[in-house]
């Protein structure tokens, strides 16, 4: 899976040092990302359970413990994953 726009997920944890924790596990759910496959909202949730399906292919993901949330928004058939905030 292509992950469009880390540029912006970069950006968020070097805004502030309040931030700076999230950096460890949103490097953890981009490479693990990376190596999905995912070809229906299904196969998202049985690898990453706590994550919420939504409308319009968005998924939202728990980071570092519900502390961050991470909205993306998935093209199953182009494979590519679009970070919205």
């Amino acid at each position: 899976m292509r992950v469009i726009a880390k540029r912006t997920l970069r950006q968020f944890w070097q805004s502030s040092s309040r931030c700076a924790d999230a950096q460890g596990p949103i490097e953890a759910w981009h490479a693990e990302a990376l190596k999905a496959s995912w070809r229906n909202p299904q196969e998202v949730k049985a690898q990453f359970r706590s994550a919420s399906i939504l409308k319009g292919g968005r998924v939202v993901f728990n980071i570092a413990g519900n502390k961050y949330r991470l909205v993306v928004s998935i093209d199953y058939e182009r494979q590519a994953c679009f970070v919205k905030f």
